[in-house]
């Protein structure tokens, strides 16, 4: 019986390190990884190892702090699951001894494949201030190259709160052999601190199973914004409802319809948050093909977040045919510049909010027709699945190819022609 471990001895071996991989420890993480592992599974034999950081102990934290070794049987334990090997790993919260545990993490890692009967040809990390150091750890004892991606929101973070270890993220970041980054605003923010590599960072969109255009319908009801209750933090909700408070002394009350599930304490919390807004509502969630239809005949999604590594509500409602209000600076800022449909706010403002707010409702038909051109176009396909998978495909057959390991793989090939080339 095949395994992940022992995989497809004809395709290149991939060894996937990430931390948001829905595993047998945390089933619920977001699944933009796992879909760009299922999207290439004819053309590369994916090995993932999982990660899912537990708390150190304070008597441990003060023992590493001294310089004293800590056992890996005692810090570092895991487990097969479908994808191949969910880790959990000890470490302190809050950055403390943050490279030398993800170093002992790597070691880890590197003595474990030691082990296989087949090791990788190339290692993918996905984040650069987090797996990319154990990564990186793997390189250095294996001889292995890798491939690197990097999510906006957590590196940008990390890059901003560890100076100290940039000049160790630079030599991540630049001896990767190929580099992926979910959004502009992201590569821009990178680039800014550790210089632009000769290659250029390429571009990844995260992918969605809602990327079949649906034409924009006129006549829409209300304005939606999309989101789990118990992030309401992070999506701003405060500061929304500021601006539609600002919006109804205006004198106008066009529906905002929040679309989420929640407890019934986040429930309560949300609508406290609301009570001056009288036009805004909770109207709970709704499965994938409900929440396309009901984003189709809304006006348009206004989601103002304070951070987004992607924010993949933006191109559902896209090719849902709902114009955007997106926050400047993260989240898909940098792939809708002067677009007529998508409105670019100061998530910070709720006066910029409700004016963009106001915008999409007295110009709805002028966006949606804009949207629905929009839709035919090469960059709206960039954001669908056969064009992600392409683009995943060609940067990790060219950092192949740079080893000498396999010949590159041509990324408008059919699966079938690239599994019969590629050796072992």
């Amino acid at each position: 019986m095949q395994t992940a471990e022992n995989g497809d001895q004809n395709l290149p071996r991939l060894l996937h390190i990430s931390g948001d991989f829905p595993d047998s420890v945390q089933p619920f993480k977001t699944p933009v990884i796992r879909s760009f592992v299922d999207l290439t599974a004819q053309d590369f034999d994916h090995l993932v190892y999982s990660l899912n950081r537990e708390p150190l102990s304070a008597s441990k934290i003060v023992q590493r702090a001294l310089g004293l070794s800590l056992p890996t049987d005692q810090t570092i334990s895991s487990q097969a699951f479908e994808y191949g090997r969910a880790i959990a790993y000890k470490a302190p919260g809050r950055g403390l001894l943050h490279e030398s545990m993800l170093i002992q993490l790597g070691d880890y890692i590197a003595d474990n494949i030691a082990s296989h009967d087949r090791q990788p040809d190339m290692i993918v990390p996905h984040k650069l201030t987090i797996e990319g150091i154990a990564a990186h750890r793997v390189a250095e004892r294996t001889g292995l190259p890798y491939s690197l991606t990097i999510q906006g929101n957590t590196d940008r973070k990390i890059l901003g709160a560890r100076p100290d270890l940039r000049a160790k993220f630079r030599e991540i970041y630049h001896e990767a052999k190929s580099v992926f980054v979910l959004t502009p605003v992201a590569r821009d923010a990178i680039e800014t601190l550790l210089g632009q590599r000769p290659d250029r960072a390429r571009l990844l969109p995260a992918p969605t199973d809602l990327d079949e255009p649906l034409l924009p319908s006129t006549g829409g009801s209300g304005v939606i914004s999309v989101f789990h209750l118990k992030n309401h933090k992070v999506k701003n909700l405060d500061t929304l409802a500021r601006a539609a408070h600002i919006l109804h002394e205006r004198g106008n009350s066009e529906p905002i319809n929040i679309v989420g599930a929640g407890t019934p304490e986040e429930t309560e919390t949300c609508q406290t948050m609301i009570a001056k807004a009288p036009q805004m509502n909770l109207v709970g969630g709704r499965d994938r093909a409900a929440l396309r239809s009901y984003m189709n005949k809304a006006k348009a999604l206004v989601m103002p977040s304070r951070a987004e590594s992607f924010g993949l509500v933006f191109v559902e409602a896209l090719f849902s045919g709902l114009p955007i209000i997106y926050p400047a600076g993260t989240a898909i800022d940098g792939y809708f510049d002067g677009l007529p449909f998508a409105l670019r706010v100061d998530a910070r403002s709720p006066e910029a909010i409700a004016d963009a707010i106001a915008q999409a409702i007295e110009h709805e038909a002028d966006m949606k027709a804009a949207l629905a051109d929009w839709q035919q176009t090469n960059d709206a396909k960039q954001f669908t699945r056969p064009a992600i998978a392409a683009t995943l495909r060609q940067g990790w057959s060219d950092a192949l190819s740079l080893t000498g390991s396999f010949a590159s793989i041509d990324a408008a090939a059919p699966a079938s022609d690239i599994a019969s080339r590629s050796g072992s």
